[in-house]
């Protein structure tokens, strides 16, 4: 008979390693080597590389369609090997495990959370490698979860975490000033406006400046010419093209200015 699976079965990935190297299939090795029974669930390998805001972003849109006791491992780090703590963030029903550096700041911001310090050698690979954490931390960690050990057993709560800065827009002379939290792979500009809290301005005359151009269009789907904002799956508000990419149109990156009037 097959067995069953064990309480943290379910493992999540999330990093910025791409696949054309060898570390995400490493990590993948550790988590099974100690926890066979794991399901492994790759969310997504390309983030933007040393993107921690888009990191927290893309995990933000995903870890509330898994089931309860989900263990999501995050590796976006260039900080890997300094000071910077590696954190077991207990939240949502859920385990999230990756560095203290922000990439769990949407959980922490909407979320009832407890936050630990890795510290139990125990349940690490040794020796621990001063530039892959993913390996000797991360992957080990939430493998020995997902295998049953309570976080309790990880190491301590602590309450010095990194909590980054708010992401919301903020209002200025009458013109909100927000940022582009994303790219996705067909250029479609992600903002942290949140069509839900501007839903009054949307339903009349708009203005969002941004990339050096002005759209005054709210579009119900992809399919309208020129550029125009649409409320993305995330609730978020995209500028968009019609099968183009606005990013490349604009000539946008995550964390570019944006401003709206209404």
């Amino acid at each position: 008979m097959p067995s069953k699976a064990r309480p943290h079965s379910t493992v999540t990935l999330t990093t910025d390693f791409g696949l054309a190297d060898h570390f995400v299939g490493v990590m993948k090795g550790v988590i099974l080597g100690i926890c066979p029974d794991a399901r492994i669930v790759d969310i997504t390998h390309e983030c933007r590389a040393f993107d921690i805001a888009g990191a927290a972003f893309t995990l933000a849109q995903a870890y509330r369609y898994f089931p309860p006791k989900t263990v999501h491992v995050v590796v976006v780090d260039p900080g890997v090997g300094t000071k910077r703590r590696p954190i077991l963030v207990e939240a949502a029903g859920q385990l999230f495990v990756g560095p203290d550096n922000g990439v769990f700041g949407a959980i922490l911001s909407r979320e009832a959370h407890r936050v630990r310090a890795i510290s139990n050698h125990k349940y690490l690979l040794e020796p621990v490698s001063q530039t892959f954490h993913g390996r000797d931390i991360f992957a080990p960690v939430a493998a020995h979860l997902a295998k049953g050990i309570a976080p309790g057993g990880i190491g301590k709560p602590v309450r010095d975490y990194f909590l980054s800065q708010s992401l919301k827009p903020e209002r200025l002379n009458g013109v909100w000033t927000g940022t582009v939290l994303a790219v996705d792979r067909f250029g479609n500009i992600v903002t942290n406006f949140l069509a839900s809290d501007f839903s009054k301005a949307f339903a009349g005359a708009f203005e969002i400046a941004v990339g050096g151009r002005r759209i005054t269009r709210l579009a119900s789907n992809y399919e309208q010419p020129g550029l125009f904002a649409i409320v993305g799956s995330s609730g978020h508000i995209e500028i968009s093209t019609r099968q183009g990419s606005a990013a490349k149109l604009l000539g946008i990156l995550p964390g570019a200015p944006v401003k709206l009037k209404a």
